[in-house]
């Protein structure tokens, strides 16, 4: 039992702006009341906000130990040693598992999914996850190159998915998944041909019959049947390149109808023409999601500084390794994806760069419905989610922001409406949306993200100060399933968090249809492919889904 007393508490999902009240926790849940001998903690001062929810990250799996180990300068100069509560590990832009899970829970976060998972990864990232503490954690797996999909979606024509429903239950069944994730669809299994790429949602990818907007159709179509949490998660094609904000458009307009939440919307929100430089269309796109409410987006925020950028978008990798000229890693993970890893820096006086962070910054401050466009750096590649604190202080401080607008170049700002348009201030109200009650409510996380009786006991508790970086920095206590997690500053336990899985049941005849294209396609036998091991499926919290093709 544990009463946070007297704290100014921001729930928005239950309507709670700043209300002074008390929150009582008893059995990892928010209850009604509780005894007046229960112990409690003095919030008088202090600010009261659920615990955060990362709704877009990458923190385990054969991708993310691949960038550890391309570059351990980083965790060489920012060692964690091993104390009574934690385990030793290291940091920089992709930390280890461990460190993760502190420092996740060291800003107040208690929910994380990491945003791809190919489904033959999946042992990978579920061990992965079960060796991050504290956070509740779950994956998305991807499925918008997969091979006998792609063959599944080519015959079922363009009146219904089909049986595509029913594979994908069946694959998030087979992996112990939460969502479907989409990543170029169609052009990264073309570049796996030899180098090329989709330029539209219409190219044909070679050989099969499929195009990115079928495949678009057919998932977006199968994710709403299956009624699952979460809506598709896509990240558009033709990502960072100049002009990329019509393929944007074109992929929300095919998808209009149907739920969809589009991945780091900063990196598809440029205008102009492909080798030149290009301008910002973030007006044009934040007027589109405002005005369909099927439709959610997380940003994607550029901070400067170090990054490792890691993406399913193979071919993305390529051209970022063409600028850099250093250090990569590039990969076809047999029918199902691609891969591509690229150390980054972001830098101020950079055109690109200072668009990209000025971009990013628009779609923030322009959106008005700041429940469906929430806060993420698409962690590490945008930059570490060690930055939140500092993009919320741009978010809420105007005079802070106009003092790094000057510092960065001004030729990208002039191709943007940051400076002269832009006066608005996020409240306290608006962050706990973007950063918990928003992220919650899109990823169909019911106790999650407020403070309602019934919802799970996670709670961060921030002393107020006037620089809301520190602020948000700093918490004076975190709170997971009812246990004092952190407590000025210090992590005080770390235990375990829980897997979050969806239970999406399948129609067993759809594996009479899938064994076939498994011995086609794969080196791994039908049999071998799901994962059954109990020690990494279990515990887990399942979320149902709901076939009435409602959603949640």
């Amino acid at each position: 039992m544990l009463r946070i007393a007297q704290g100014r508490v921001y729930d928005p999902a239950n309507g709670v702006d700043g209300d002074v009240r008390d929150v009582c926790l008893n059995g990892g849940k928010v209850v009604e009341e509780l005894p007046s001998h229960a112990p409690r903690i003095d919030a008088r001062g202090m600010i009261v906000m659920p615990g955060g929810v990362d709704i877009h990250s990458h923190i385990a799996g054969p991708k993310v130990n691949a960038a550890r180990k391309l570059a351990p300068e980083e965790h060489r100069a920012d060692p964690l040693d091993r104390t009574a509560i934690m385990r030793s590990g290291t940091g920089g832009t992709v930390p280890s598992t461990f460190t993760t899970g502190y420092r996740y829970a060291l800003l107040g976060y208690t929910t994380v999914v990491d945003a791809a998972t190919p489904p033959l990864a999946a042992r990978h990232t579920l061990a992965e996850l079960r060796d991050t503490p504290i956070v509740d954690a779950a994956f998305l797996v991807l499925m918008g190159n997969n091979l006998p999909m792609f063959e599944l979606i080519r015959d079922a024509g363009p009146d219904g998915a089909g049986p595509v429903t029913e594979a994908v239950a069946w694959w998030l069944e087979a992996t112990g998944g939460y969502g479907v994730k989409l990543v170029n669809p169609g052009g990264v299994e073309m570049w796996k041909h030899g180098n090329r790429n989709v330029t539209s949602l219409d190219d044909e990818v070679e050989g099969l019959g499929v195009t990115p907007r079928r495949v678009l159709e057919a998932i977006a179509t199968s994710v709403d049947e299956l009624g699952l949490p979460h809506p598709v998660h896509v990240h558009c094609n033709n990502l960072g390149v100049a002009g990329n904000w019509r393929t944007t458009l074109d992929t929300l307009d095919t998808l209009q109808g149907r739920r969809a939440h589009l991945a780091h919307l900063q990196f598809h929100a440029y205008g102009g023409t492909p080798g030149k430089r290009p301008r910002s269309r973030a007006p044009e796109l934040a007027e589109h999601l405002d005005a369909h409410p099927e439709h959610s987006a997380d940003v994607g925020q550029v901070m400067f500084g170090p990054a490792t950028t890691i993406t399913a978008d193979a071919p993305v990798s390529a051209r970022l390794r063409e600028i850099t000229g250093g250090k990569w890693v590039n990969a076809d993970l047999e029918a199902e994806t691609g891969c591509g890893i690229v150390p980054f820096a972001y830098r101020e006086r950079n055109y690109v760069h200072a668009l990209q962070w000025a971009i990013g910054l628009e779609l923030f401050l322009l959106s008005r419905d700041p429940w469906r466009v929430v806060l993420s750096t698409d962690h590490p590649n945008g930059g570490s989610f060690l930055s939140y604190p500092r993009l919320i202080r741009l978010l809420m401080d105007r005079e802070f922001r106009n003092e790094q607008i000057d510092r960065v170049n001004q030729k990208a700002i002039r191709r943007t409406v940051l400076r002269d348009r832009l006066e608005r201030e996020y409240t306290l109200g608006e962050i706990a949306i973007i950063t918990r009650a928003g992220p919650a409510r899109l990823l169909g996380l019911a106790d999650k993200g407020h403070l309602g009786v019934g919802a799970d006991a996670d709670v961060t508790v921030y002393g107020e100060h006037e620089d809301r970086e520190q602020m948000f920095a700093t918490p004076r206590y975190v709170i997971k399933g009812g246990r004092v997690i952190v407590e000025d500053g210090e992590l005080r336990e770390a235990p375990a968090g829980d897997l979050l899985r969806v239970e999406a049941d399948h129609d067993e005849a759809i594996e009479r249809t899938l064994r076939p294209l498994f011995e086609e396609h794969y080196s791994v036998q039908f049999a071998n492919y799901p994962v059954r091991e109990p020690w990494l499926l279990e515990p887990a919290r399942r979320i149902p889904a709901r076939r009435d093709g409602s959603g949640r």
